[in-house]
């Protein structure tokens, strides 16, 4: 069930990430799966800065985060 809600979250975060990051876009599928990735990204950067967030929302808020931050530098190399 962890891995579910793990996967739900990542997509969510995903998807607001390619909202809120606009530019070129790897289209939906592609965003999806950035924020999968992201939200990975997210929770191992703030893993070592020491902040963690508990519950959906600091969940949310850190996948979304990670997925922001995987967008901008995948779309640097991938110009």
């Amino acid at each position: 069930m962890h891995w579910v809600f793990f996967i739900l979250v990542g997509l969510l975060a995903g998807f607001l990430a390619g909202q809120v990051m606009r530019g070129r876009s790897f289209g939906v599928l592609g965003n999806l799966i950035v924020g999968v990735v992201g939200s990975v990204f997210g929770g191992w950067i703030f893993g070592v800065l020491g902040i963690s967030f508990g519950g959906l929302i600091g969940s949310l808020l850190c996948a979304f985060l990670g997925a922001c931050l995987l967008l901008y530098l995948l779309r640097l190399v991938v110009k």
